[in-house]
């Protein structure tokens, strides 16, 4: 059993995460806490697994939660949960430096609460299995000739924890992440993901050379875009251009503005990945990707939280396989020895 300690100071959100986690026969609500001090108390007392953390407390905010555990030689795992502003995606940012574990957004009213359920269990489950990186050095790595692109949406982080934990190394490739996200919460994403995965990750950032062996996520408010820079001997290197055209499918970024210039940029030497979203974006983009003779492959629906974004591509005829989530890493791995 997980253990876990809920701590919100709005009666209304403590209720829902209890409800919520209540059924999962894999997790027990050991406790809530209403602000800090009073989840410090908790959690010296009730020695729970992982805490779900508010940020904007009365008396002891999250922060100083968290700085305070650092102090501890052992502590809970720690999702903080957030509210889409600009002042909690910077504090959300802040809270991970200082050691929360992962986070998550906060419905914002009772026809949401559903829709977060499957992925707060998972990321709870994530936290209590997942193995933390460390590395020692980073290598300088050279420009890419080969790419990953890997689109999600709902659903979709704690999906990207179990892809990119797995995959080498020694990846032959660079790999770029496009998920939804409001503005503000991507380089948290990174932050986190970058722990958990052998290879370095960070926010993309305008002008980005693709390296090998390196994860870029898409910054949010932009679509990133691909373009072709001549990198010598024939070669043409790959290199991110945040552009601030207009939403499209309603997002940006958008996984078809990702796709849909790598083709051009990459053709053949490409391998793409569609995980669990909602609605349309990214069966354009894989489209144009499978007619340029790059590798094209979803996830499956059993693995999903919301299938449309798969689903946009399969209907396209588009898709070379779909592949069980655990599975997925070594698909993609496979992929780059048959180039």
């Amino acid at each position: 059993m997980i253990r876990v300690l809920i701590v919100d100071d709005s009666l209304f959100i403590r209720t829902i995460l209890r409800d919520l986690l209540k059924d999962s026969p894999e997790i027990e609500i050991v406790g809530t806490a209403v602000n800090g001090i009073d989840a410090l108390a908790k959690i010296a007392d009730l020695k729970p697994d992982v805490v779900t953390l508010d940020i904007e407390m009365p008396r002891m905010n999250g922060l100083e939660v968290l700085e305070a555990l650092r102090k501890e030689r052992v502590r809970p795992k720690v999702i903080v949960l957030s509210t889409l502003t600009s002042r909690q995606a910077d504090m959300t940012h802040r809270a991970l430096r200082l050691g929360a574990d992962d986070f998550m957004l906060k419905p914002r009213d009772v026809p949401n609460v559903r829709g977060i359920e499957r992925e707060l269990i998972q990321k709870i489950k994530n936290l209590v299995s997942l193995p933390v990186i460390v590395r020692s050095s980073e290598v300088q790595k050279g420009k890419a000739d080969a790419v990953v692109l890997i689109g999600s949406s709902a659903g979709g982080p704690p999906m990207l924890d179990a892809v990119l934990s797995a995959l080498p190394a020694d990846l032959p490739a660079a790999v770029v992440v496009t998920q939804h996200m409001p503005e503000g919460f991507t380089a948290s994403l990174a932050e986190r993901l970058n722990r958990v995965s052998p290879l370095p990750v960070r926010e993309t950032a305008n002008g980005d050379t693709l390296q090998t062996g390196t994860v870029l996520i898409a910054k949010a408010g932009y679509h990133t875009v691909i373009s072709g820079v001549y990198a010598g001997a024939q070669k043409t290197a790959g290199r991110i251009v945040h552009s601030t055209a207009p939403p499209l499918h309603a997002v940006r970024p958008a996984v078809d503005m990702t796709f849909t210039s790598a083709a051009r940029v990459f053709g053949p030497r490409t391998v793409s990945v569609i995980l669990s979203g909602m609605g349309s974006d990214g069966g354009e983009g894989m489209l144009a990707l499978k007619n340029a003779g790059g590798s094209t492959m979803v996830c499956a629906e059993e693995d999903c939280l919301v299938y449309g974004m798969a689903r946009s591509a399969l209907a396209r005829n588009c898709v070379d396989r779909v592949v069980p989530l655990k599975n997925l890493a070594h698909e993609i791995t496979r992929a780059f020895s048959r180039l």
